[in-house]
């Protein structure tokens, strides 16, 4: 972590100003970021063809932001309620390989999630946007949601994103993570850092 007397990068100091000291100090604790995926990776929109689900809407800024956890240290796992292809190919093109799909119990699968990865629930953060993320949002020692959730879920939620769903949400909670553990500044200096192609 960046200490007192570093000098911050301009991208880190103009998010931090922007957060309350109790929500910085959660953040910097994170290790493992889950994030539901309806609502909060989309606008929460489902697509339906005569046979099904054919299309979720997905963002690219908040696709680098994921990556860019990643890169940070911050493992990334995505729980949802709904089941589909169309998730796990997203999550592929990511690289993450923690989805959870068709669950129903979110606060039994964080703390699944958190064993398997060898980290406390204080070191893990949720993001969620309806009444089923409730019980992991209450488990996580990071519980973030967006601005259209419902104001109980909201009222759970130790930050809400400025940025809708599906539109920005996951990458502007990427970037506090980052900033607030001094790693956002590192990534930002290294544009090389994550290779060819890598904006998803």
């Amino acid at each position: 972590m960046t200490s007192a007397h570093s000098a911050m990068h301009p991208a880190e100091a103009l998010i931090l100003a922007r957060l309350q000291p109790i929500v910085k100090e959660r953040a910097a604790a994170v290790r493992l970021m889950v994030f539901d995926v309806d609502g909060v990776l989309t606008d929460g929109s489902l697509y339906y063809g005569e046979h099904g689900e054919v299309l979720k809407r997905f963002n690219a800024l908040d696709g680098h932001g994921l990556r860019l956890l990643a890169e940070g240290g911050i493992k990334v796992a995505l729980i949802t309620g709904r089941s589909g292809p169309i998730v796990d190919r997203r999550a592929a093109e990511l690289g993450i390989a923690e989805v959870m799909q068709g669950v129903r119990d979110k606060g039994g699968a964080l703390t699944a999630l958190a064993q398997r990865a060898g980290v406390t629930l204080e070191q893990t953060g949720y993001m969620g946007d309806d009444i089923i993320d409730l019980p992991a949002m209450q488990r996580a020692g990071f519980a973030a949601t967006v601005p259209h959730a419902p104001a109980y879920v909201a009222q759970g939620a130790h930050w809400v994103s400025a940025q809708p769903g599906g539109a920005g949400a996951v990458r502007e909670c990427c970037d506090i993570l980052l900033a607030s553990q001094g790693r956002l500044g590192t990534l930002l200096a290294s544009p090389g850092l994550l290779g060819p192609g890598a904006i998803q």
